[in-house]
Parts: C-alpha cells; sequence; structure tokens
C-alpha cells in the first residue's frame, strides 16, 4: 500500500478496502440503452441546447454526466452507512430497521444524506418510529444523522408533523461529524476522514484503474442518424405518427 492513512479508528487496510470496494462500484459507463433506460425527453434537451447556448452533443453529455452522478450519489448514501460494519466497538448495519445501530450502547440511528432529503410524510414516519423505540426501551437513544446538515449540531429533534407537535428527550437530530465524535470518542474523526480521502483515493485509481468514463452513447447514436437531433427524437417517438418523415 502506498500511504499510511493513520486515522486512528479505523485501520489503514479497513479503509483502504472499504474505499476500493465503493470504487469498484461505481459507475463510469454509459451506453445508449443505458441512457435512454427511462426514455429520454429530447424535448427537455432541445430547451436545454437552445436556452444555455450548447450545442446537441454537448447537453447530451451533461445528461450522461447527470445520470452517472445521480447513480452515484445513491451510493455514496450508503458509503456513509456501511463504513460502520467496518467500524468496530460495537456498531453494525442491520439488514433492516434502523440503518445503523450498537446494542451495547443503546444507540439507534436514522442516516440521510441532506438535511432536506425528507419530505414530511416521512420525517414524521421516521419520527414515529424513533418514538416507539424510545418508548419501549427506556436506555435507548435514537438519532437522525445528517451527513450535511445546515450546521454542526447534536440537539434534541422536535417539530410539528401534521399539526401534532413531537418531542422526546432521547430522539436526536446529529450532523456527521458529532456523530462521529459519538462513535469514535475523537471530536476529529469525520475531519480526519475527509482529508485523507483523496489519498485512499489516488491510491485505490491506481490500482483498480479504474479513473475515468466510458461512454458510447454519441457513436450509438450516429449509427441511427448521422443527424444527432434525429436519432434523439427518433428515440423517443419512432413508433409516434409522422415520425417517419422526421
Amino acid at each position: 500500500m502506498a500511504s499510511k492513512y493513520n486515522l486512528g479508528f479505523i485501520s489503514d487496510e479497513a479503509i483502504y478496502e472499504y474505499v476500493k470496494e465503493t470504487v469498484l462500484q461505481y459507475s463510469t459507463f454509459i451506453d445508449l440503452k443505458k441512457f435512454n433506460s427511462n426514455i429520454i425527453d429530447p424535448i427537455k434537451l432541445t430547451f436545454d441546447s437552445k436556452v444555455y447556448g450548447k450545442t446537441i452533443n454537448q447537453v447530451i453529455e451533461d445528461e450522461c454526466i447527470r445520470q452517472l452522478d445521480k447513480t452515484n450519489s445513491n451510493l455514496l448514501g450508503y458509503f456513509h452507512q456501511n463504513i460502520f460494519k467496518i467500524a468496530g466497538n460495537d456498531w453494525n448495519v442491520p439488514e433492516q430497521g434502523f440503518d445503523i445501530i450498537n446494542n451495547r450502547r443503546k444507540i439507534y440511528v436514522e442516516m440521510k444524506t441532506k438535511h432536506n432529503t425528507m419530505n414530511a410524510a416521512s420525517a414524521r414516519d421516521t419520527y414515529l418510529s424513533m418514538l416507539n423505540k424510545v418508548s419501549s426501551d427506556p436506555k435507548a437513544k435514537c438519532m437522525l444523522v445528517e451527513v450535511i446538515a445546515k450546521h454542526s449540531q447534536y440537539i434534541k429533534w422536535e417539530g410539528t408533523f401534521k399539526g401534532q407537535q413531537l418531542s422526546h428527550p432521547r430522539i436526536f437530530r446529529v450532523s456527521i461529524d458529532k456523530f462521529y465524535e459519538i462513535a469514535f470518542g475523537k471530536k476529529d474523526a469525520f475531519m480526519r476522514l475527509c482529508k485523507i480521502l483523496p489519498i485512499i483515493l489516488d491510491d485505490v485509481v491506481a490500482e483498480t484503474g479504474k479513473g475515468s468514463i466510458t461512454n458510447t452513447v454519441q457513436r450509438e447514436l450516429n449509427k441511427l442518424s448521422i443527424n444527432t437531433f434525429k436519432s434523439l427524437y427518433l428515440l423517443a417517438f419512432q413508433s409516434y405518427e409522422g415520425f417517419n418523415k422526421f
């Protein structure tokens, strides 16, 4: 291994293998089938092209990157959760129920990537699930942990859900830096991971060779028609009336 990461709470070998596992799942390939898996909207791409002053090829490239980004954003949500599979100290990630639990310390966690990803109904359901847990176990603590919170915090989570005011002294809203402090006993644990992550990724990419995007969409569209604009519309509307003359 090229570097020593010295996180102090997860071993070099464990964090390297975990990052490697994530990189190997990272989506770096897109072809026409994948690009059009939900049927692409050529009218939206036409608007993007004209309003943003880009060529149709440029907006197709942008859409390819957007699709890859969406897939990878979902993957990274699991990255933040599943790192607790290798955290030790009685932390684990169950297959169902709470995202992260520590049975010895009676801590039960729901993790969200961003502070605004839950709608009102989802927030209420999550809160009620936590309320049920703390009501049935007098030693339990429940936490909504947010990777991208508005600010660093460890506060009581309370709010109004469908007109009902809910509050409990053992239900908390916690930013991920504070949760890492709770989990690992180091105030700067999350910062340490963020600081060393680029070096770990450099090592992983060097080993795996997975450091670029393979995109065959433009080439496959050109096989449908030498006119990319026409190819896009036929991709979505080829069975529609009149499009045999488009």
